[in-house]
């Protein structure tokens, strides 16, 4: 891991009889006993992990600058080729994945729903409702089993790791095969197992996840390692892949290409640039054609009970969206409740992780006990608070049938007499994208009493936060679209006097103000719903009533994603830096001993120092005879190093070998190994004989790396850092005669934990 370490300096065994052997510690006076030691374990998923940084930044070394020297015009159209079909198989896959998601979905809960409503019909309720809550159970426990046992990073939304991922933390199986086969079978179990969970936020990481495989850069156990296929063994190329991959996510999600780049561009992606906004809207293009034509092969009714189907619009666009002064305060009074309920929803969800992360961490059977009471809590809410509803009589002159016999419907009979419906129902007992249908369905078509409204509210709301943490795969957009909706249709129809609006628009409104509240996005949030329900006529009361929401939540806290990464000690960095960091240098936080290698180093010194820390970069120090007085010739990688010691090009005498290291290396040998592969230390085999040698580090040390003055503003270094896309930032000395390098600065020592603590005096900004 990068953090300079807690290693003492008499941790080394140094050799000092040894004149050509260069010291490995040197400390310069500013970095003494200074140690970071922020954490570098986060919650990943439902479980503990150990994270560590990616590196965007290319390693300008003698063998890269070869490789790139040697490349033909061939070679390059070949990447350029290759970049624009891994897009397409991106969109393809991800669209296929998303269809098959919603068909698995709606046939499951489909069935389950209808053996229920049979049962009623024939007034066996409590068979109906052991029938109804065993199928929830069971298929609750298939989604837990498969999060606790199989892949527990696959718990939970996947949004914020993908995240923190694209702004730079890699966290062991965020991206892995099995977390994504878990993320796909677990969403379905879990959705249709009826938790207020929704699947758009598992398809964001499950379009990451399939970038990711896509992008591995070939495979040597399966035998994939064709030539074209190593340009892509690096962090930035996969960054982009995988931001394709979150844009297709939310497109296969709601059928919202525009939406998805917006996505990608506003709240996932951290790094951005104008040949990535045509690649991943080519991507979200590829997944809304392959979804259209799917969908209209369903029609002709060989998909089971896909029915309308979770892909299917939502249809408000059937009402007049015209609107007078009164209707803007009611939209704007709209906008301030979901401000409110977004800000109040995200501390409640706060408190709810903290405290299920206590019971997830006592293991995989605490975590299925906690789903199962999860569960049958979601049961009773959903078949017993319909009771509570009064028997409305079926409106006459309807198009639909009534009372609805099918799985979905506007009319759920439920304990009614016939002809009779009954209102919560008929939200309760359809599967999250039809109730959604039904609240935005027009006033006119369909009237709601208040205390349903209120009820169904009230129970999706806790339910949306007692439900996320748990170790399924989960998504926060559908349980807050149901939310927002209900009490958005209940604002419109106590305003239905001074308001022209429809309640329809009022609950798509609704929705809006309280998805603003909760993730504080605009612009992404808003293309999404509006290509969600087909009415662009919408578009102006829609971006005022997400202006105000989000920064009426604003006021308060921050939005859910970014709470849920601070929860899980992911150490994102923000765009800008922090006020405090203004008033500190970059060598205020630099933390030591520092460890550096000489440009010809003995072997036995290297594997020393690998063993007995977990740096993942090393400055190589040029001195005499190299150079006229010690100065930085560049860092070299762990991974790097273990790769050359591998090798064994090693020298008896201290000289440089540049050149017949060339010969012995190529470029691809150093490139970055798939998940879970690559050199292992403990799989290197290094004699006695060969721990006295030396091996000549110039070929393979980065010699361009950014440094910058130790005197610079920790703020302006911060922003650099992240601009970057950094793993290592060298901090030079400025005053002549001292060690060239103060010390490296790496993403935990930008963190508050590890700045705060060095200076407590200091008094954050809230």
């Amino acid at each position: 891991m990068e953090g300079y370490s807690n290693r003492e300096k008499n941790d080394l065994e140094i050799d000092d009889d040894k004149e050509h052997s260069v010291s490995m510690l040197r400390e310069p006076f500013l970095v003494r006993n200074r140690k970071n030691n922020t954490s570098q374990i986060a919650i990943v998923g439902a479980n503990t992990c150990p994270i560590e940084s990616l590196d965007y930044e290319i390693a300008e070394n003698e063998l890269f600058k070869q490789d790139w020297r040697s490349r033909k015009k061939a070679e390059i159209f070949q990447y350029v080729v290759l970049k624009w079909t891994l897009a397409l198989l991106i969109g393809l896959g991800t669209g296929l994945v998303g269809f098959f998601n919603n068909l698995a979905i709606e046939n499951i809960a489909g069935f389950k729903l209808l053996m229920t409503n049979n049962l009623m019909l024939k007034d066996k309720y409590y068979q109906a409702f052991a029938t109804y809550a065993g199928c929830n159970v069971v298929l609750a426990i298939a989604a837990a089993a498969l999060c606790a046992y199989v892949a527990p990073a696959a718990a939970g939304s996947g949004i914020p790791e993908v995240k923190a991922y694209l702004n730079g933390v890699d966290a062991p199986s965020i991206l892995a095969p099995a977390t994504l086969f878990v993320k796909i079978f677990g969403s379905i179990f879990g959705v249709a197992a009826g938790f207020v969970v929704g699947k758009e936020g598992p398809m964001v990481h499950t379009g990451a996840c399939i970038a990711s495989f896509l992008g591995q850069g070939g495979s040597r156990k399966y035998h994939l390692t064709w030539k074209w296929l190593r340009y892509f063994k690096n962090d930035r190329d996969r960054r982009d892949l995988i931001t394709c991959g979150s844009a297709a996510g939310v497109a296969a999600a709601f059928r919202a290409p525009v939406g998805g780049v917006l996505f990608a561009l506003e709240e996932a992606a951290s790094w951005w640039r104008s040949a990535l906004l045509w690649r991943t809207f080519f991507t979200t293009a590829v997944v809304a054609v392959v979804l259209r034509s799917l969908i209209e092969f369903c029609r002709t009714g060989k998909c089971g009970l896909f029915g309308q189907g979770g892909l299917i619009m939502f249809d408000v666009n059937s009402t007049k969206a015209t609107y007078s002064t009164p209707d803007l305060l009611a939209v704007m009074f709209l906008g301030v409740i979901g401000g409110v309920f977004g800000s109040f929803y995200n501390y409640c969800v706060d408190k709810v992780l903290r405290t299920y992360s206590i019971i997830n961490e006592r293991g995989p059977l605490f975590k299925i006990l906690l789903v199962i009471v999860i569960s049958l809590l979601t049961s009773c809410c959903s078949y017993g608070l319909p009771w509570l509803s009064q028997c409305i009589p079926c409106p006459p002159h309807l198009a639909e049938q009534c009372p609805t016999e099918s799985r979905s419907g506007n009319f759920k009979n439920f304990q009614c007499p016939p002809n009779h419906y009954n209102n919560l129902a008929s939200l309760f007992f359809n599967t999250n994208d039809d109730a959604i249908r039904i609240l935005f369905t027009s006033g006119s078509e369909k009237e709601f009493h208040l205390s349903t409204l209120l009820v169904f509210f009230v129970a999706i709301f806790c339910l949306g936060i007692v439900t996320y943490g748990i170790a399924v795969p989960s998504g926060l957009f559908i349980p807050v679209i149901l939310a927002g909706a209900s009490y958005g249709r209940l604002v419109g129809t106590l305003l239905g006097p001074l308001s022209n609006l429809d309640v329809g628009l009022f609950a798509l409104l609704g929705a809006a103000s309280f998805l603003g509240g909760t993730m504080r996005m605009t612009v992404s949030l808003c293309v999404i719903l509006l290509e969600l329900t087909n009415d662009l006529l919408m578009l102006p009361l829609m971006m005022l009533v997400l202006l105000i929401s989000k920064s009426v939540a604003d006021i308060f806290n921050k939005g859910v994603y970014d709470q849920i990464m601070k929860i899980k000690g992911l150490p994102y960095m923000e765009t800008h830096a922090e006020p405090y960091m203004r008033h500190l240098i970059a060598s205020d936080v630099v933390s030591g001993p520092l460890v550096s290698f000489s440009g010809v180093e003995k072997v036995g010194n290297i594997l020393h120092v690998l063993r007995v820390t977990g740096h993942n970069g090393f400055p190589v120090i040029n001195e005499p005879p190299y150079s006229d007085a010690p100065e930085l010739c560049g860092l070299v990688l762990r991974s790097h190093l273990l790769v050359l010691l591998e090798g064994k090009k090693f020298t008896k005498q201290r000289v440089k070998t540049g050149s017949d290291m060339l010969r012995g290396f190529k470029a691809h040998d150093f490139a970055k190994a798939g998940s879970g592969k690559g050199v292992k230390l403990e799989d290197l085999e290094i004699t006695e004989e060969e721990m006295e040698m030396y091996i000549d580090l110039h070929p393979i040390a980065n010699t361009s790396p950014y440094t910058v003055v130790e005197s610079m503003s920790l703020a302006k270094a911060a922003v650099l850092f992240r601009e970057l896309g950094l793993r290592h930032l060298c901090v030079v000395s400025k005053t002549p005669g001292r060690p060239p390098l103060v010390g490296i600065l790496t993403r935990h020592d930008f963190t508050p934990e590890h700045v705060l603590g060095l200076y407590p005096q200091i008094t954050p900004h809230k």
